[in-house]
């Protein structure tokens, strides 16, 4: 077991002191080093608690390194274990990175500088695959059709249904001959009495001859059709023999 010169003694004072509750020691046989020395692990987040913003995935890793004899003068033993949401590929490629900046950095502490080259690559790392996340969800809201036009409900169904039985009431009337409109009203028949006897087919053939004359645009109020189709008929049938009534008088 390696004794811990004073300058390892002062930076492991000074990691405790900076990182507080993310630095522990810990057993040399869960650190996956290969030493029986003195082994400490920092958790390293993707931010500091006081850092502005928030990352959809709080991923979190340990930073796990012990002394070697001759530390600063060479690298510590280092390793790097997922907390939560780092996969085993990007671990190994954090663990040569750190490698690489302890080689870099001999002679003098290092282990802080470790942990925020690993903090960086964390964040960075995870805003990346935000940014790709957010720009995923953007492309699949464009690719989303709108629909276009009113929306069916049961009002404007049922309205709907009611201008067309208005209507289909309205042509009824006109197939019906003139003197099925000017007959007294105790000999009347209704528009369905009328079609049910037969005496529509004549009625159709004389229909489309004059039906280029005779037709006019008639623009019909919503509050002005009633549900029940024969109701509408009979109002319809009255309105023509009064008009005939009069136009008999007149001519007299």
């Amino acid at each position: 077991m390696t004794d811990y010169t004073q300058e390892q003694e002062m930076e492991i004072e000074a990691l405790e002191a900076i990182l507080m509750d993310e630095f522990k020691e810990i057993h040399s046989g869960e650190s996956g080093l290969s030493t029986s020395n003195r082994c400490f692990q920092i958790t390293v987040s993707a931010q500091d608690d006081d850092t502005e913003g928030s990352f959809n995935n709080p991923a979190q890793l340990a930073l796990i390194f012990s002394h070697t004899e001759k530390y600063p003068d060479e690298p510590p033993l280092l390793n790097v274990k997922s907390l939560q949401g780092i996969n085993t590929e990007d671990l190994k490629n954090l663990k040569e990175k750190l490698i690489q900046e302890a080689s870099e950095n001999l002679g003098m502490a290092m282990i802080y500088t470790l942990v925020t080259s690993a903090k960086e690559w964390l964040a960075e790392k995870f805003q990346d695959t935000e940014a790709a996340e957010a720009e995923a969800e953007e492309a699949a809201k464009d690719d989303v059709v709108v629909p276009h036009g009113e929306p069916v409900t049961l009002e404007t169904f049922l309205a709907w249904r009611e201008r067309f039985e208005a209507e289909l009431a309205l042509e009824r009337a006109k197939l019906m001959p003139e003197s099925a409109l000017t007959a007294p009203k105790e000999k009347k028949l209704s528009g369905r009495q009328w079609f049910e006897s037969g005496r529509a087919k004549g009625a159709v053939a004389v229909n489309e001859e004059s039906e280029e004359e005779d037709e006019e645009d008639i623009d019909f109020d919503d509050d002005d059709f009633e549900v029940d189709e024969e109701d509408m008929l009979e109002h319809y049938l009255a309105e023509k023999s009064d008009s005939s009534t009069h136009s008999s008088k007149r001519a007299s």
